[in-house]
């Protein structure tokens, strides 16, 4: 019996309308040419797994996203398949969608981060003797519960009353 690979999506941000651009020869992300001559039109899903259209693996010392020096709301990408690469450009309608882009990638590499840094902490933890913290052979906890609390949170000295 063949076993299922179950698949899961994570959907990171989307985006309501997208443009996507075919560049000239790359010499510089400032001249594209007429913006009203989009490829496509669309929704842009940004998700961790799924099946690809184009694929642009980010690394934020590469140029693989690269904002228009001239405009907030328009990106260079360089998309990947069968290590073959092409530049293409996206760009969004309103500047928050942008800005939600930029973030969005950002976050995404905190995250990785993270996850690193939680991995080395596990391992050094795992690395560093156990700390005992059993009571030994006739050790005792001592606990005094002879204080209380008044009726506005003043601290006061428990009285034994006395017949």
């Amino acid at each position: 019996m063949e076993a299922e690979c179950e698949e899961y999506e994570s959907v990171l941000l989307v985006i309501r309308e997208c443009y996507v651009y075919k560049l000239p020869p790359r010499a510089s992300t400032a001249e594209w040419g007429d913006m009203e001559a989009f490829l496509w039109k669309g929704r842009l899903r940004i998700m961790s797994i799924g099946e690809l259209f184009a694929q642009c693996l980010y690394d934020p010392e590469t140029n693989s996203v690269e904002p228009v020096r001239d405009s907030s709301r328009y990106f260079v990408l360089r998309i990947e398949d069968s290590g073959r690469h092409a530049f293409i450009g996206m760009g969004f309608q309103e500047r928050s969608e942008a800005f939600d882009f930029q973030v969005t990638l950002q976050d995404h590499i905190k995250h990785i981060k993270a996850e690193k840094e939680a991995a080395e902490n596990a391992k050094v933890a795992e690395s560093k003797p156990k700390k005992d913290y059993s009571l030994k052979e006739g050790e005792t906890i001592s606990i005094n519960i002879g204080h209380e609390f008044g009726e506005f949170g003043e601290f006061k000295e428990y009285q034994e009353i006395k017949e």
